[in-house]
């Protein structure tokens, strides 16, 4: 079994900045990409960033260049510097990684941890 648990969300102003982390523990073989997504109210759930394990980047246009990912292998923990935040940015935010384990590989996703913009 693999979990993921995301930590670091919270209420910020506009403007601000807030980090979140996320920790896979479990019977891995390895870890590939890792990444965030986020749900807003009344709206799907929509890609954010990703790393790979080899530590290329990507992100969304609508983050690119407030947002930072990062990842610690060693530790199997993602992380996203948030910068500049923004009253759309709130969302409750999922990690996600690709992960091999001794039954195949499949996606595993956090539980979520709220990010509230507002004055």
């Amino acid at each position: 079994q693999v979990h993921l648990v995301e930590s670091g969300g919270g209420l910020v102003q506009p403007g601000g900045s807030l980090g979140l982390s996320c920790r896979a523990s479990g019977s891995m073989l390895s870890i590939n990409g890792m990444g965030w997504y986020r749900q807003a109210p009344g709206k799907l759930r929509e890609w954010v960033a990703t790393i790979t394990s080899g530590g290329n980047t990507n992100y969304a246009d609508s983050v690119k260049g407030r947002f930072t990912i990062s990842r610690d292998v060693a530790k199997n923990t993602v992380y996203l510097q948030m910068n500049s935040l923004k009253p759309e940015d709130t969302a409750v935010y999922y990690c996600n990684a690709d992960v091999k384990t001794w039954g195949g590989r499949r996606d595993y996703w956090g539980q979520g941890t709220q990010v509230t913009v507002s004055s």
